[in-house]
């Protein structure tokens, strides 16, 4: 049997302005800063894992990696063998992650399209969490643009051991755990990271959630509404950089008995991707910032800005 990573830890990212993107992150988003490191900071939901994001400041905001969670090293080494025999685009063989935010021992990778990875056992944990409903319990699902769906899923599949859950004409869902999804890839000119889902309490909570968002001058980009696959309620914002964040909630709990379904038969439903039919399709800015262009865009403005600065 294949070993199979177990989980979604956290997602990385490189920010303009670190300052400013923490301040959301804390004040805005509800996430708590745990600790930092020159350019980073990381920052935890109410939940036991050791931190949902890390901000790093860069002059080019992008994806800097999605880290999983294996059940141990013994695991950590399978995976990392498993990648390499199937010819995985692989960093480094797997170490102690001394130097990063709750330590553990991992490896980094890249899917065949070049979505940064890693893969990590023992890293540290928190007791139990904080009951805050308006605040985020956990990174639940992180979405990624890809111009090869079907190479990115298969490699997911193969290499890591995750299980398809259900495709739509847009997109392919994938667990590892019993989320309905962990991990899901958007048709189209890839590789970009398309949005972040971050668990909310209940509805009360991500209404509350979204409330705190409005009241600090970020308007719901999307929502509020139910899911199709999965069967979450969404509510979807973008964040300082241009990234697209989700506020979830009661995504569906599945295990092997869960038959997934494809694309046609979402379609056969009609109500996907909203099943309450209240929000409707995306925005035209909405499907603009998840295809990734508009952090393409902020990249741009800020390097002719600092062009500008330069005197060139």
């Amino acid at each position: 049997m294949n070993a199979t990573v177990t989980g979604l830890r956290s997602v990385e990212l490189a920010v303009f302005d670190l300052k400013q993107s923490a301040d959301f992150y804390r004040r805005v988003w509800g996430l708590e800063p745990i600790a930092s490191e020159g350019d980073a900071v990381h920052l935890r939901a109410t939940g036991r894992e050791h931190h949902a994001v890390t901000l790093r400041e860069r002059p080019r905001a992008a994806l800097l990696g999605v880290h999983f969670e294996a059940r141990d090293r013994a695991t950590v080494d399978a995976l990392y063998a498993q990648a390499k025999a199937l010819g995985a685009n692989v960093q480094s063989a797997p170490a102690p992650l001394e130097s990063s935010a709750g330590g553990g021992y991992g490896f980094r990778l890249s899917t065949p399209e070049g979505h940064p990875l890693s893969i990590s056992s023992d890293v540290a944990r928190h007791g139990d969490g904080e009951d805050e409903v308006s605040r985020p319990t956990k990174l639940t699902h992180v979405v990624l643009n890809s111009a090869e769906v079907e190479k990115q899923t298969a490699f997911f599949l193969d290499v890591l051991g995750f299980k398809w859950a259900d495709s739509t004409k847009m997109m392919d869902f994938i667990r590892c755990c019993s989320d309905h999804h962990s991990v899901a890839f958007a048709r189209g000119s890839g590789p970009s990271l398309n949005h972040m889902a971050y668990e909310m309490p209940s509805i009360d909570g991500l209404m509350r959630g979204a409330g705190r968002l409005k009241q600090s001058g970020f308007d719901i980009a999307w929502g509020v509404g139910r899911h199709g696959p999965g069967n979450n309620v969404f509510s979807y914002f973008v964040e300082p950089n241009g990234f697209v964040a989700e506020y979830t909630t009661e995504v569906d709990q599945v295990d092997d008995s869960y038959v997934p379904h494809d694309a046609k038969w979402w379609e056969s439903l009609n109500y996907w991707p909203d099943r309450w039919n209240m929000t409707g399709p995306p925005s035209t800015a909405a499907r603009y910032a998840m295809s990734g262009k508009l952090v393409e865009d902020n990249n741009e403005r800020c390097e002719q800005i600092m062009a500008r600065k330069l005197g060139r």
